[in-house]
């Protein structure tokens, strides 16, 4: 079972997982940013006594023009004059951390499961960052059609990639990338090891003189 404490599976981009492990990265770091962020929130409404309405996260925004932190925070009862900017700009610094550890897992695990796919990690881009960037600049363009096409193709980009990541299985054996994660592992040899006692053989001394030794024979 990996576990958030395996540096390899947190931040490396060498090797492959299969979508099972990519399901559980998924949910597992979106989980834990969440409850850090949280935390954070309420942590920061008790201290300006403000109340905490939601807490979200949006990963997309990553990705935006300009990026922005994915994680939002609204609070209840702060100033909008004085409190309000301030709780907002101490939760964004203090988010700052979670969001590259965030960012960092999102871009290992995925690259590690397009390896899986045998793609290159920039495959990353054109699934991640590419439909986002597509549908900001639609957004800001005037001309229908072209917005229009623009994002089809955000569209299309973000279905391809939510296909090739989470529902096909990686290729069948090593590939360029490493050894296929689904593959059986070698059988553990259970044999008992060399018992050093049980090898020794105790030969018998025979009685008779050693070697090279004479018998004096006495005389009549």
């Amino acid at each position: 079972m990996v576990k958030l404490t395996d540096n390899a599976f947190l931040f490396s981009f060498e090797g492959r997982i299969n979508r099972a492990k990519y399901w559980y990265a998924l949910f597992a770091g979106t989980a834990f940013c969440l409850v850090v962020m949280s935390v954070l929130a309420f942590a920061l409404g008790g201290f300006f006594g403000v109340s905490v309405k939601s807490v979200s996260i949006k990963l997309v925004d990553l990705f935006g023009l300009p990026p922005s932190l994915p994680v939002h925070a609204t609070f209840g009862g702060a100033d909008p004059q004085s409190t309000g900017p301030l709780i907002s700009l101490l939760f964004n610094l203090a988010g700052i951390p979670v969001l590259i550890f965030g960012l960092w897992f999102l871009a290992a695990t995925t690259t590690k499961r397009l390896h899986d796919r045998d793609r290159n990690g920039w495959w990353f881009v054109v699934f991640f960052a590419a439909p986002t960037l597509l549908g900001s600049i639609s957004s800001g363009i005037d001309e229908l059609i072209a917005a229009d096409l623009l994002a089809l193709v955000a569209v299309i980009l973000n279905l391809w990639g939510i296909v090739e990541l989470v529902f096909l299985r990686g290729t069948s054996g090593p590939n360029r990338f490493g050894s296929d994660p689904l593959a059986p592992a070698d059988p553990i040899d259970t044999r008992p090891g060399w018992d050093q006692q049980s090898e020794l053989e105790f030969v018998p001394h025979k009685a008779g003189p050693p070697a090279g030794a004479h018998v004096m024979r006495g005389h009549d």
